[in-house]
């Protein structure tokens, strides 16, 4: 991740998910206590939500040099595993709940800005409607946010 943020000048880091499906939650979960720890006027964060295709205007206007994707992705990995990958790649097609696959979305990003793109996702254990964050993945969250949190703030 370190060297993916090196020489960044303009960060948006972008949640997605549903915080009522349980782990799909991971995402928004890492942007909103992003949010509380890190205050950096060069990093920009994002709760997207289960739509982040209307975010791409928005994304558009901040002009980032680095845009990260934060989301649960069924990728075959144990619960609570996380994986840093290509968005237009593969698991930017993965099972997902959203409605357009990160990989269109990054696509059309690619050629309205010059940034570089990254999606670090989560391996869910549970997606039902109204059931809490697994342990697993709340526990894999509250890492990320530490790491991502020292990192941001240095840029």
């Amino acid at each position: 991740m370190e060297e993916f943020l090196e020489g960044a000048t303009k960060v948006v880091v972008c949640g997605i998910g549903n915080d009522i499906r349980g782990d799909d939650a991971f995402g928004v979960y890492v942007v909103e206590k992003l949010k509380e720890k890190v205050s950096n006027p060069k990093v920009v964060f994002l709760n997207c939500g289960e739509m982040p295709e209307s975010y791409v205007g928005k994304i558009i206007r901040e002009n980032p040099s680095h845009v990260v994707f934060i989301d649960a992705v069924h990728f075959e990995g144990k619960p609570g595993e996380i994986v840093l990958a290509d968005p237009e790649g593969t698991l930017g097609e993965a099972f997902s709940t959203h409605k357009m696959p990160l990989k269109l979305l990054v696509s059309y990003l690619k050629e309205q800005t010059n940034a570089k793109f990254i999606l670090i996702g989560a391996q869910p254990k549970q997606t039902g409607l109204f059931v809490e964050m697994s342990d697993e993945l709340r526990e894999s969250a509250d890492k990320l946010v530490e790491l991502l949190a020292e990192l941001l703030k240095g840029i």
